[in-house]
Protein backbone atom coordinates (compact mmCIF):
# COMPACT_ATOMS: atom_id res chain seq x y z
CA UNK A 1 0.00 0.00 0.00
CA UNK A 2 1.33 3.43 -0.97
CA UNK A 3 1.78 5.81 1.94
CA UNK A 4 1.46 8.90 -0.27
CA UNK A 5 -0.59 8.86 -3.44
CA UNK A 6 -1.97 11.43 -5.85
CA UNK A 7 -5.50 12.12 -7.04
CA UNK A 8 -5.16 12.16 -10.81
CA UNK A 9 -8.17 14.39 -11.36
CA UNK A 10 -6.74 17.13 -9.13
CA UNK A 11 -3.14 17.12 -10.32
CA UNK A 12 -2.87 20.29 -12.41
CA UNK A 13 0.66 20.20 -13.87
CA UNK A 14 1.98 22.87 -11.50
CA UNK A 15 5.06 20.77 -10.57
CA UNK A 16 5.13 22.38 -7.13
CA UNK A 17 5.63 18.99 -5.48
CA UNK A 18 8.66 18.34 -7.71
CA UNK A 19 10.13 21.74 -6.83
CA UNK A 20 9.74 21.13 -3.10
CA UNK A 21 10.97 17.52 -3.16
CA UNK A 22 14.63 17.93 -2.22
CA UNK A 23 15.48 14.35 -3.18
CA UNK A 24 13.44 14.45 -6.43
CA UNK A 25 11.47 11.31 -5.60
CA UNK A 26 8.47 12.43 -7.66
CA UNK A 27 8.09 11.57 -11.31
CA UNK A 28 5.73 13.06 -13.88
CA UNK A 29 4.06 10.46 -16.04
CA UNK A 30 1.35 11.34 -18.58
CA UNK A 31 1.11 14.72 -16.91
CA UNK A 32 0.41 13.24 -13.46
CA UNK A 33 2.72 13.26 -10.46
CA UNK A 34 3.68 9.91 -8.94
CA UNK A 35 5.84 9.12 -5.92
CA UNK A 36 8.90 6.97 -6.65
CA UNK A 37 8.56 4.74 -3.63
CA UNK A 38 12.09 3.36 -3.50
CA UNK A 39 13.51 6.91 -3.54
CA UNK A 40 10.98 8.67 -1.30
CA UNK A 41 12.09 9.52 2.26
CA UNK A 42 8.54 10.52 3.32
CA UNK A 43 9.48 14.00 4.43
CA UNK A 44 5.88 15.05 3.70
CA UNK A 45 6.76 18.24 1.85
CA UNK A 46 4.60 17.32 -1.15
CA UNK A 47 1.61 16.87 1.14
CA UNK A 48 2.06 20.31 2.65
CA UNK A 49 2.72 22.31 -0.54
CA UNK A 50 0.19 20.82 -2.99
CA UNK A 51 -2.18 23.71 -3.82
CA UNK A 52 -4.92 21.36 -5.05
CA UNK A 53 -4.81 18.82 -2.20
CA UNK A 54 -4.09 16.21 -4.86
CA UNK A 55 -2.10 14.03 -2.44
CA UNK A 56 -3.68 11.41 -0.23
CA UNK A 57 -2.10 9.85 2.83
CA UNK A 58 -2.60 6.24 3.87
CA UNK A 59 -4.18 5.48 7.22
CA UNK A 60 -4.31 2.41 9.47
CA UNK A 61 -7.46 3.67 11.20
CA UNK A 62 -9.71 0.94 9.78
CA UNK A 63 -7.17 -1.70 10.83
CA UNK A 64 -7.09 -0.37 14.40
CA UNK A 65 -10.88 -0.27 14.59
CA UNK A 66 -10.92 -3.87 13.40
CA UNK A 67 -8.51 -4.89 16.20
CA UNK A 68 -10.80 -3.30 18.79
CA UNK A 69 -13.98 -4.70 17.25
CA UNK A 70 -12.43 -8.17 17.38
CA UNK A 71 -11.67 -7.68 21.08
CA UNK A 72 -7.89 -7.87 20.78
CA UNK A 73 -5.85 -6.21 23.52
CA UNK A 74 -4.57 -3.03 21.91
CA UNK A 75 -2.15 -0.56 23.52
CA UNK A 76 -1.20 2.94 22.38
CA UNK A 77 2.39 4.17 22.17
CA UNK A 78 1.86 7.92 22.28
CA UNK A 79 4.61 10.15 20.85
CA UNK A 80 5.57 12.99 23.25
CA UNK A 81 4.77 15.50 20.48
CA UNK A 82 1.17 15.08 21.66
CA UNK A 83 1.90 18.02 23.98
CA UNK A 84 1.82 20.31 20.97
CA UNK A 85 -1.41 18.92 19.56
CA UNK A 86 -3.72 17.76 22.36
CA UNK A 87 -3.49 20.90 24.48
CA UNK A 88 -6.97 20.91 26.01
CA UNK A 89 -6.38 18.27 28.67
CA UNK A 90 -3.89 16.42 30.85
CA UNK A 91 -2.14 13.19 29.96
CA UNK A 92 -4.49 11.45 32.38
CA UNK A 93 -7.54 12.86 30.57
CA UNK A 94 -6.03 11.83 27.23
CA UNK A 95 -5.52 8.39 28.75
CA UNK A 96 -9.24 8.22 29.57
CA UNK A 97 -10.19 9.43 26.06
CA UNK A 98 -8.17 6.62 24.48
CA UNK A 99 -9.77 4.10 26.83
CA UNK A 100 -13.19 5.33 25.75
CA UNK A 101 -12.16 4.54 22.18
CA UNK A 102 -11.48 0.98 23.32
CA UNK A 103 -7.73 0.84 23.95
CA UNK A 104 -6.48 -1.24 26.88
CA UNK A 105 -3.80 1.26 27.86
CA UNK A 106 -1.84 4.34 26.78
CA UNK A 107 1.92 4.67 27.26
CA UNK A 108 4.38 7.35 26.21
CA UNK A 109 6.85 6.58 23.43
CA UNK A 110 9.31 8.54 25.57
CA UNK A 111 9.74 5.29 27.52
CA UNK A 112 11.33 3.85 24.39
CA UNK A 113 13.32 7.07 23.99
CA UNK A 114 14.82 6.45 27.44
CA UNK A 115 16.03 3.03 26.26
CA UNK A 116 17.49 4.58 23.10
CA UNK A 117 19.25 7.27 25.12
CA UNK A 118 20.92 4.54 27.19
CA UNK A 119 22.20 2.90 23.99
CA UNK A 120 23.56 6.20 22.66
CA UNK A 121 25.31 6.78 25.98
CA UNK A 122 27.05 3.43 25.65
CA UNK A 123 28.18 4.27 22.10
CA UNK A 124 29.64 7.57 23.30
CA UNK A 125 31.37 5.80 26.18
CA UNK A 126 32.86 3.17 23.85
CA UNK A 127 34.18 5.89 21.52
CA UNK A 128 34.88 3.48 18.66
CA UNK A 129 32.80 5.19 15.94
CA UNK A 130 34.38 8.04 13.98
CA UNK A 131 31.05 9.86 13.92
CA UNK A 132 27.68 8.92 15.39
CA UNK A 133 24.45 9.92 13.58
CA UNK A 134 21.30 9.44 15.62
CA UNK A 135 18.78 7.07 14.06
CA UNK A 136 15.52 8.21 15.67
CA UNK A 137 14.18 9.84 12.49
CA UNK A 138 13.11 7.26 9.88
CA UNK A 139 13.23 9.88 7.10
CA UNK A 140 16.87 10.66 7.88
CA UNK A 141 17.63 6.94 8.00
CA UNK A 142 16.07 6.46 4.55
CA UNK A 143 17.88 9.48 3.17
CA UNK A 144 21.27 8.10 4.21
CA UNK A 145 20.57 4.51 3.14
CA UNK A 146 19.24 5.61 -0.28
CA UNK A 147 21.30 8.69 -1.16
CA UNK A 148 24.43 8.55 1.03
CA UNK A 149 25.15 4.85 1.63
CA UNK A 150 28.81 5.72 2.26
CA UNK A 151 27.65 7.27 5.54
CA UNK A 152 25.87 4.12 6.76
CA UNK A 153 28.87 3.16 8.98
CA UNK A 154 28.26 6.37 10.94
CA UNK A 155 24.62 5.55 11.71
CA UNK A 156 24.06 4.55 15.33
CA UNK A 157 23.09 0.84 15.18
CA UNK A 158 20.08 1.48 17.39
CA UNK A 159 16.33 1.21 16.75
CA UNK A 160 14.10 4.28 17.01
CA UNK A 161 12.16 5.10 20.20
CA UNK A 162 8.96 3.86 18.50
CA UNK A 163 10.39 0.43 17.72
CA UNK A 164 12.08 0.17 21.12
CA UNK A 165 8.82 1.03 22.86
CA UNK A 166 6.83 -1.40 20.73
CA UNK A 167 9.14 -4.23 21.77
CA UNK A 168 9.02 -3.16 25.40
CA UNK A 169 5.21 -3.15 25.37
CA UNK A 170 5.08 -6.56 23.66
CA UNK A 171 7.28 -7.91 26.44
CA UNK A 172 5.13 -6.33 29.15
CA UNK A 173 1.63 -7.06 27.80
CA UNK A 174 2.34 -10.19 25.79
CA UNK A 175 3.53 -10.77 22.24
CA UNK A 176 -0.06 -11.06 20.96
CA UNK A 177 -0.86 -7.53 22.13
CA UNK A 178 -1.45 -5.07 19.31
CA UNK A 179 0.68 -1.94 19.64
CA UNK A 180 -0.51 1.20 17.85
CA UNK A 181 1.88 4.15 17.51
CA UNK A 182 0.19 7.56 17.54
CA UNK A 183 2.30 10.51 16.43
CA UNK A 184 2.87 13.30 13.91
CA UNK A 185 5.06 11.42 11.41
CA UNK A 186 4.03 9.65 8.19
CA UNK A 187 7.46 8.03 7.82
CA UNK A 188 6.64 5.89 10.87
CA UNK A 189 4.24 3.89 8.70
CA UNK A 190 7.09 2.76 6.47
CA UNK A 191 9.35 2.16 9.47
CA UNK A 192 6.70 -0.05 11.10
CA UNK A 193 6.54 -2.19 7.93
CA UNK A 194 10.33 -2.55 7.68
CA UNK A 195 11.18 -6.28 8.05
CA UNK A 196 14.03 -5.29 10.36
CA UNK A 197 11.42 -3.95 12.79
CA UNK A 198 9.04 -6.87 12.33
CA UNK A 199 6.64 -7.53 15.19
CA UNK A 200 7.25 -4.23 16.97
CA UNK A 201 4.40 -1.99 15.80
CA UNK A 202 1.11 -3.27 14.38
CA UNK A 203 -0.38 0.03 13.17
CA UNK A 204 0.41 3.74 12.94
CA UNK A 205 -2.05 6.62 13.34
CA UNK A 206 -1.44 10.34 13.21
CA UNK A 207 -2.94 12.90 15.56
CA UNK A 208 -5.58 13.95 13.00
CA UNK A 209 -6.83 10.34 12.83
CA UNK A 210 -7.35 10.35 16.60
CA UNK A 211 -8.92 13.81 16.65
CA UNK A 212 -11.47 12.86 13.96
CA UNK A 213 -12.20 9.54 15.67
CA UNK A 214 -12.84 11.25 19.00
CA UNK A 215 -15.12 13.80 17.34
CA UNK A 216 -16.98 10.94 15.68
CA UNK A 217 -17.50 9.35 19.09
CA UNK A 218 -18.35 12.66 20.78
CA UNK A 219 -15.36 12.47 23.14
CA UNK A 220 -14.08 15.77 24.59
CA UNK A 221 -10.69 15.40 26.25
CA UNK A 222 -11.26 18.34 28.60
CA UNK A 223 -14.32 16.57 30.01
CA UNK A 224 -12.63 13.18 30.46
CA UNK A 225 -11.58 11.79 33.82
CA UNK A 226 -7.95 12.29 34.83
CA UNK A 227 -6.87 8.66 35.13
CA UNK A 228 -3.29 8.05 36.33
CA UNK A 229 -1.52 4.89 35.25
CA UNK A 230 1.55 2.94 36.12
CA UNK A 231 4.40 3.71 33.77
CA UNK A 232 8.11 4.20 33.50
CA UNK A 233 8.90 7.84 34.18
CA UNK A 234 10.76 8.86 31.00
CA UNK A 235 12.04 12.08 32.57
CA UNK A 236 13.92 14.32 30.18
CA UNK A 237 13.39 11.88 27.30
CA UNK A 238 10.00 13.51 26.71
CA UNK A 239 11.97 16.32 25.09
CA UNK A 240 12.97 14.17 22.07
CA UNK A 241 10.43 15.86 19.70
CA UNK A 242 12.14 19.27 19.76
CA UNK A 243 15.51 20.13 18.24
CA UNK A 244 18.46 19.17 20.44
CA UNK A 245 16.11 16.96 22.51
CA UNK A 246 18.19 13.83 21.92
CA UNK A 247 21.43 15.61 22.81
CA UNK A 248 19.91 17.05 25.99
CA UNK A 249 18.70 13.59 27.02
CA UNK A 250 22.11 12.06 26.38
CA UNK A 251 23.94 14.80 28.26
CA UNK A 252 21.68 14.32 31.27
CA UNK A 253 22.63 10.66 31.62
CA UNK A 254 26.34 10.52 30.81
CA UNK A 255 28.64 9.76 33.71
CA UNK A 256 31.90 10.87 32.15
CA UNK A 257 33.18 13.16 29.43
CA UNK A 258 33.69 11.86 25.90
CA UNK A 259 35.60 13.22 22.92
CA UNK A 260 32.60 13.77 20.63
CA UNK A 261 31.40 17.21 19.58
CA UNK A 262 27.62 17.40 19.74
CA UNK A 263 25.29 19.38 17.50
CA UNK A 264 21.91 19.04 15.84
CA UNK A 265 20.75 19.39 12.22
CA UNK A 266 17.10 19.80 11.24
CA UNK A 267 15.30 20.45 7.98
CA UNK A 268 15.62 18.40 4.78
CA UNK A 269 17.90 20.81 2.94
CA UNK A 270 20.18 21.18 5.96
CA UNK A 271 20.39 17.42 6.37
CA UNK A 272 21.32 16.98 2.71
CA UNK A 273 23.95 19.72 2.89
CA UNK A 274 25.40 18.20 6.05
CA UNK A 275 25.64 14.78 4.41
CA UNK A 276 27.54 16.36 1.53
CA UNK A 277 29.90 17.88 4.09
CA UNK A 278 30.43 14.50 5.73
CA UNK A 279 31.04 12.93 2.31
CA UNK A 280 33.77 15.50 1.79
CA UNK A 281 35.43 14.35 5.03
CA UNK A 282 34.84 17.63 6.83
CA UNK A 283 33.21 16.11 9.92
CA UNK A 284 35.02 13.98 12.49
CA UNK A 285 34.49 12.91 16.11
CA UNK A 286 30.95 14.23 16.23
CA UNK A 287 27.63 13.10 17.68
CA UNK A 288 24.99 14.46 15.29
CA UNK A 289 21.30 14.64 16.06
CA UNK A 290 19.53 14.72 12.68
CA UNK A 291 15.85 15.37 12.13
CA UNK A 292 14.18 15.79 8.74
CA UNK A 293 11.45 18.10 10.04
CA UNK A 294 12.38 21.71 10.67
CA UNK A 295 12.06 22.26 14.41
CA UNK A 296 11.89 18.55 15.20
CA UNK A 297 8.99 16.12 15.53
CA UNK A 298 6.70 18.84 16.92
CA UNK A 299 6.57 19.98 13.29
CA UNK A 300 5.93 16.44 12.01
CA UNK A 301 5.55 15.41 8.39
CA UNK A 302 1.85 14.52 8.65
CA UNK A 303 -0.30 17.58 7.84
CA UNK A 304 -1.82 18.45 11.22
CA UNK A 305 -4.60 20.84 12.12
CA UNK A 306 -3.39 22.64 15.22
CA UNK A 307 -3.98 26.06 16.68
CA UNK A 308 -0.50 26.91 17.95
CA UNK A 309 2.89 27.22 16.27
CA UNK A 310 5.83 24.88 16.77
CA UNK A 311 7.71 27.73 18.43
CA UNK A 312 5.12 27.99 21.18
CA UNK A 313 5.14 24.21 21.57
CA UNK A 314 8.95 24.16 21.85
CA UNK A 315 8.91 26.85 24.53
CA UNK A 316 6.15 25.11 26.49
CA UNK A 317 7.82 21.70 26.35
CA UNK A 318 11.17 23.02 27.48
CA UNK A 319 9.45 24.63 30.47
CA UNK A 320 7.23 21.65 31.35
CA UNK A 321 9.61 18.71 30.96
CA UNK A 322 11.84 17.88 33.94
CA UNK A 323 15.56 17.53 33.35
CA UNK A 324 16.18 14.35 35.34
CA UNK A 325 16.95 11.11 33.45
CA UNK A 326 14.81 7.99 33.57
CA UNK A 327 15.36 5.72 36.58
CA UNK A 328 18.15 3.29 35.66
CA UNK A 329 16.94 0.30 37.60
CA UNK A 330 13.37 0.48 36.28
CA UNK A 331 14.64 1.04 32.73
CA UNK A 332 17.01 -1.95 32.90
CA UNK A 333 14.19 -4.23 34.07
CA UNK A 334 11.84 -3.12 31.29
CA UNK A 335 14.45 -3.47 28.53
CA UNK A 336 15.91 -6.80 29.63
CA UNK A 337 15.92 -9.21 26.69
CA UNK A 338 14.52 -6.46 24.43
CA UNK A 339 16.52 -6.19 21.18
CA UNK A 340 17.52 -2.57 20.63
CA UNK A 341 20.18 -3.08 17.97
CA UNK A 342 19.55 -2.45 14.28
CA UNK A 343 21.70 -2.89 11.18
CA UNK A 344 21.52 -0.28 8.45
CA UNK A 345 22.48 -0.98 4.84
CA UNK A 346 23.01 0.47 1.38
CA UNK A 347 19.58 0.88 -0.25
CA UNK A 348 20.69 3.20 -3.03
CA UNK A 349 18.98 2.87 -6.39
CA UNK A 350 21.16 2.06 -9.37
CA UNK A 351 20.05 4.39 -12.15
CA UNK A 352 21.34 4.49 -15.70
CA UNK A 353 22.93 7.84 -16.51
CA UNK A 354 22.74 9.35 -20.01
CA UNK A 355 25.81 10.23 -22.01
CA UNK A 356 26.70 13.86 -22.68
CA UNK A 357 25.44 13.42 -26.25
CA UNK A 358 22.08 12.10 -25.01
CA UNK A 359 21.74 15.02 -22.58
CA UNK A 360 22.45 17.51 -25.39
CA UNK A 361 19.85 15.84 -27.64
CA UNK A 362 17.19 16.12 -24.93
CA UNK A 363 18.09 19.75 -24.28
CA UNK A 364 17.78 20.55 -27.98
CA UNK A 365 14.20 19.27 -27.96
CA UNK A 366 13.29 22.15 -25.65
CA UNK A 367 15.19 24.79 -27.60
CA UNK A 368 18.44 24.66 -25.62
CA UNK A 369 21.22 24.44 -28.16
CA UNK A 370 23.94 26.16 -26.13
CA UNK A 371 24.73 26.67 -22.45
CA UNK A 372 23.40 30.23 -22.78
CA UNK A 373 19.99 28.76 -23.64
CA UNK A 374 19.86 26.86 -20.34
CA UNK A 375 17.89 29.20 -18.10
CA UNK A 376 18.05 26.97 -15.00
CA UNK A 377 14.90 28.72 -13.76
CA UNK A 378 13.71 25.73 -11.71
CA UNK A 379 10.06 26.11 -12.81
CA UNK A 380 9.98 22.41 -13.78
CA UNK A 381 11.08 21.43 -10.27
CA UNK A 382 14.70 20.63 -11.10
CA UNK A 383 17.56 22.92 -10.15
CA UNK A 384 19.12 22.96 -13.62
CA UNK A 385 18.10 22.20 -17.18
CA UNK A 386 20.68 19.41 -17.26
CA UNK A 387 19.17 17.74 -14.17
CA UNK A 388 15.77 17.89 -15.83
CA UNK A 389 17.21 16.41 -19.04
CA UNK A 390 18.68 13.53 -17.02
CA UNK A 391 15.28 13.01 -15.37
CA UNK A 392 13.66 12.91 -18.84
CA UNK A 393 16.16 10.25 -19.89
CA UNK A 394 15.35 8.24 -16.75
CA UNK A 395 11.57 8.52 -17.48
CA UNK A 396 10.99 10.62 -14.35
CA UNK A 397 10.15 13.85 -16.16
CA UNK A 398 8.58 14.94 -19.43
CA UNK A 399 9.78 17.42 -22.03
CA UNK A 400 6.72 19.64 -21.69
CA UNK A 401 7.60 20.36 -18.05
CA UNK A 402 9.87 23.15 -19.33
CA UNK A 403 7.51 26.07 -18.74
CA UNK A 404 9.54 28.80 -20.55
CA UNK A 405 9.83 26.55 -23.61
CA UNK A 406 6.13 25.66 -23.57
CA UNK A 407 5.22 29.33 -23.12
CA UNK A 408 7.42 30.33 -26.03
CA UNK A 409 6.01 27.51 -28.11
CA UNK A 410 2.41 28.37 -27.25
CA UNK A 411 3.04 32.02 -27.93
CA UNK A 412 4.72 31.32 -31.25
CA UNK A 413 1.95 28.92 -32.29
CA UNK A 414 -0.69 31.47 -31.33
CA UNK A 415 1.13 34.17 -33.28
CA UNK A 416 1.52 31.79 -36.20
CA UNK A 417 -2.22 31.18 -36.25
CA UNK A 418 -3.06 34.88 -35.98
CA UNK A 419 -0.56 35.83 -38.64
CA UNK A 420 -1.13 33.09 -41.21
CA UNK A 421 -4.73 31.98 -40.80
CA UNK A 422 -6.71 32.53 -44.05
CA UNK A 423 -9.77 33.19 -41.90
CA UNK A 424 -10.58 36.24 -39.82
CA UNK A 425 -10.19 35.53 -36.08
CA UNK A 426 -11.83 37.93 -33.66
CA UNK A 427 -11.84 37.94 -29.85
CA UNK A 428 -14.04 40.43 -28.01
CA UNK A 429 -14.82 41.05 -24.35
CA UNK A 430 -18.20 41.56 -22.70
CA UNK A 431 -18.26 45.19 -23.91
CA UNK A 432 -17.58 44.00 -27.48
CA UNK A 433 -14.15 45.61 -27.34
CA UNK A 434 -11.84 43.89 -29.82
CA UNK A 435 -9.04 42.10 -27.95
CA UNK A 436 -7.50 40.14 -30.80
CA UNK A 437 -7.69 40.42 -34.56
CA UNK A 438 -5.89 38.24 -37.09
CA UNK A 439 -3.62 39.71 -39.74
CA UNK A 440 -5.90 38.71 -42.63
CA UNK A 441 -8.55 41.07 -41.26
CA UNK A 442 -6.79 43.99 -42.91
CA UNK A 443 -7.52 42.43 -46.31
CA UNK A 444 -11.26 42.34 -45.62
CA UNK A 445 -11.90 45.32 -43.36
CA UNK A 446 -9.05 47.64 -44.26
CA UNK A 447 -7.83 47.91 -40.66
CA UNK A 448 -4.50 46.72 -39.29
CA UNK A 449 -4.34 44.73 -36.05
CA UNK A 450 -2.94 47.78 -34.22
CA UNK A 451 -5.95 49.81 -35.37
CA UNK A 452 -8.53 47.07 -34.79
CA UNK A 453 -7.65 46.35 -31.15
CA UNK A 454 -8.45 50.00 -30.39
CA UNK A 455 -11.96 49.62 -31.80
CA UNK A 456 -15.27 48.00 -30.95
CA UNK A 457 -17.02 45.27 -32.91
CA UNK A 458 -19.98 47.46 -33.95
CA UNK A 459 -17.54 49.55 -36.00
CA UNK A 460 -17.09 46.52 -38.24
CA UNK A 461 -20.38 44.64 -38.10
CA UNK A 462 -23.59 44.06 -36.19
CA UNK A 463 -22.56 42.66 -32.76
CA UNK A 464 -25.98 41.10 -32.00
CA UNK A 465 -24.83 37.50 -32.53
CA UNK A 466 -21.74 38.04 -30.36
CA UNK A 467 -23.80 39.60 -27.58
CA UNK A 468 -26.24 36.66 -27.67
CA UNK A 469 -23.39 34.15 -27.39
CA UNK A 470 -21.86 36.07 -24.47
CA UNK A 471 -25.21 36.29 -22.67
CA UNK A 472 -26.28 32.66 -23.20
CA UNK A 473 -22.87 30.94 -23.38
CA UNK A 474 -24.28 29.02 -26.35
CA UNK A 475 -22.42 28.71 -29.64
CA UNK A 476 -23.31 29.73 -33.18
CA UNK A 477 -21.86 27.46 -35.82
CA UNK A 478 -21.89 27.77 -39.60
CA UNK A 479 -24.12 30.85 -39.86
CA UNK A 480 -24.01 32.75 -43.19
CA UNK A 481 -23.81 36.50 -42.73
CA UNK A 482 -23.72 39.23 -45.34
CA UNK A 483 -21.58 42.27 -44.70
CA UNK A 484 -23.05 44.64 -47.26
CA UNK A 485 -20.66 47.50 -46.48
CA UNK A 486 -17.75 45.28 -47.44
CA UNK A 487 -19.55 43.29 -50.17
CA UNK A 488 -18.68 40.12 -48.26
CA UNK A 489 -20.48 36.92 -47.44
CA UNK A 490 -18.96 35.12 -44.46
CA UNK A 491 -19.52 31.77 -42.75
CA UNK A 492 -19.43 32.63 -39.04
CA UNK A 493 -18.66 30.49 -35.95
CA UNK A 494 -18.96 32.15 -32.54
CA UNK A 495 -18.18 30.53 -29.15
CA UNK A 496 -17.91 31.66 -25.53
CA UNK A 497 -14.56 30.99 -23.82
CA UNK A 498 -15.37 30.58 -20.12
CA UNK A 499 -11.81 30.62 -18.79
CA UNK A 500 -11.17 34.06 -20.28
CA UNK A 501 -14.76 35.36 -20.22
CA UNK A 502 -14.51 36.35 -23.88
CA UNK A 503 -16.19 35.55 -27.17
CA UNK A 504 -14.13 34.10 -29.99
CA UNK A 505 -15.26 34.06 -33.62
CA UNK A 506 -13.91 32.84 -36.92
CA UNK A 507 -15.19 34.38 -40.16
CA UNK A 508 -14.62 32.35 -43.30
CA UNK A 509 -14.90 34.25 -46.58
CA UNK A 510 -17.40 32.48 -48.85
CA UNK A 511 -18.10 35.48 -51.11
CA UNK A 512 -16.57 33.84 -54.19
CA UNK A 513 -18.19 30.53 -53.34
CA UNK A 514 -21.55 32.32 -53.05
CA UNK A 515 -20.98 33.97 -56.49
CA UNK A 516 -20.14 30.64 -58.10
CA UNK A 517 -23.11 28.97 -56.44
CA UNK A 518 -25.40 31.81 -57.58
CA UNK A 519 -24.14 31.52 -61.18
CA UNK A 520 -24.59 27.77 -61.09
CA UNK A 521 -28.10 28.25 -59.72
CA UNK A 522 -28.95 30.73 -62.49
CA UNK A 523 -27.63 28.24 -65.07
CA UNK A 524 -29.86 25.60 -63.60
CA UNK A 525 -32.85 27.95 -63.81
CA UNK A 526 -32.08 28.67 -67.48
CA UNK A 527 -31.72 24.98 -68.18
CA UNK A 528 -35.05 24.26 -66.52
CA UNK A 529 -36.77 26.98 -68.61
CA UNK A 530 -35.27 25.55 -71.82
CA UNK A 531 -36.42 22.10 -70.84
CA UNK A 532 -39.94 23.41 -70.19
CA UNK A 533 -39.98 25.08 -73.64
CA UNK A 534 -38.83 21.88 -75.37
CA UNK A 535 -41.44 19.88 -73.52
CA UNK A 536 -44.13 22.41 -74.44
CA UNK A 537 -43.18 22.31 -78.14
CA UNK A 538 -43.02 18.53 -78.14
CA UNK A 539 -46.46 18.32 -76.57
CA UNK A 540 -47.86 20.70 -79.21
CA UNK A 541 -46.43 18.64 -82.07
CA UNK A 542 -47.68 15.47 -80.45
CA UNK A 543 -51.13 16.90 -80.18
CA UNK A 544 -51.13 18.04 -83.85
CA UNK A 545 -49.93 14.61 -85.00
CA UNK A 546 -52.57 12.97 -82.87
CA UNK A 547 -55.27 15.15 -84.46
CA UNK A 548 -54.17 14.36 -88.01
CA UNK A 549 -53.94 10.70 -87.25
CA UNK A 550 -57.44 10.78 -85.81
CA UNK A 551 -58.99 12.34 -88.97
CA UNK A 552 -57.20 9.94 -91.31
CA UNK A 553 -58.26 6.96 -89.28
CA UNK A 554 -61.93 8.01 -89.41
CA UNK A 555 -61.88 8.44 -93.18
CA UNK A 556 -60.19 5.09 -93.63
CA UNK A 557 -62.78 3.45 -91.41
CA UNK A 558 -65.69 4.84 -93.45
CA UNK A 559 -64.13 3.82 -96.75
CA UNK A 560 -63.48 0.30 -95.53
CA UNK A 561 -67.00 -0.01 -94.14
CA UNK A 562 -68.45 1.09 -97.47
CA UNK A 563 -66.27 -1.43 -99.27
CA UNK A 564 -67.43 -4.20 -96.96
CA UNK A 565 -71.10 -3.29 -97.43
CA UNK A 566 -70.63 -3.24 -101.17
CA UNK A 567 -69.11 -6.67 -101.23
CA UNK A 568 -71.89 -8.10 -99.07
CA UNK A 569 -74.58 -6.75 -101.37
CA UNK A 570 -72.81 -8.23 -104.36
CA UNK A 571 -72.76 -11.65 -102.70
CA UNK A 572 -76.46 -11.58 -101.98
CA UNK A 573 -77.33 -10.86 -105.60
CA UNK A 574 -75.35 -13.89 -106.75
CA UNK A 575 -77.00 -16.22 -104.30
CA UNK A 576 -80.47 -14.97 -105.14
CA UNK A 577 -80.04 -15.54 -108.85
CA UNK A 578 -78.63 -19.05 -108.95
CA UNK A 579 -79.94 -20.81 -105.94
CA UNK A 580 -83.40 -21.15 -104.53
Amino acid sequence: MRIIDFKETRCTHCYKCVRYCDVKAIMIKDGRAEVIEDKCVLCGHCLHVCPQSAKTMASDLDTVKYYLKRGEKTVVSLAPAYMGFFRDGTLGQLHDAFRQLGFADVRETAEGAAAVTAEYTELLKAGTMKNIITTCCPSVNDMIEIYYPQLVPYMAPVVSPMVAHGRMLKKEYGKDTKVVFVGPCIAKMKEARDPRNSGSIDAVLNFNDIQEWMEEKGIEISKCEDIPFERLNPGINQIYPITSGVIQSVLSTREQEDHYRKFHIHGTKNCLDFCESMMAGEIEDSFIEMNMCMGGCVNGSAPLERNVSRFRVKIDMEEMIPREPAAKGDLAARTEDVVLEKEFADHSAREIMPTEEQIREILKKTGKYTEEDELNCGACGYFTCREKAIAVFQKKAELNMCIPYMHERAESLANLVMETSPNVVLIVDKDMKILEYSAVGEKYFGKTRAEAIQMYLFEFMDPADFEWVYATHQSIRGKRVTLSDYKLTMLMNVVYVEKRDVVLATLIDITEQERIEREEYEKKLNTVELAHEVIRKQMTVAQEIAGLLGETAAETKITLMDLCDSLLEEGKDKDGGGVK
